[in-house]
């Protein structure tokens, strides 16, 4: 596996932007200079991250999420 990072990438298996194998090597992220740990999914080139907002949830049982813009960081931990 090659050291470079895709532009976007998600932790939802139902996303076409999803790398199962990329993920278990592990993923880390930066937004506006602070490490987050919460990240659902992120695209570098649109500067924005989408969150989880809190523990609510939709009718289908997925969380609902907030997205975020601004300046995104990441690297392979």
């Amino acid at each position: 596996m090659t050291d470079t990072l895709p532009d976007r990438l998600s932790n939802n298996p139902k996303s076409p932007h999803y790398d199962e194998a990329l993920l278990e090597r592990g993923v880390g992220v930066r937004f506006k200079g602070e490490e987050k740990t919460n990240v659902e999914e992120y695209c570098v080139s649109e500067g924005w991250i989408r969150v989880a907002a809190g523990k609510a949830l939709d009718r289908k049982g997925n969380p609902l999420t907030v997205l975020l813009k601004g300046p995104v960081e990441v690297w392979l931990k």
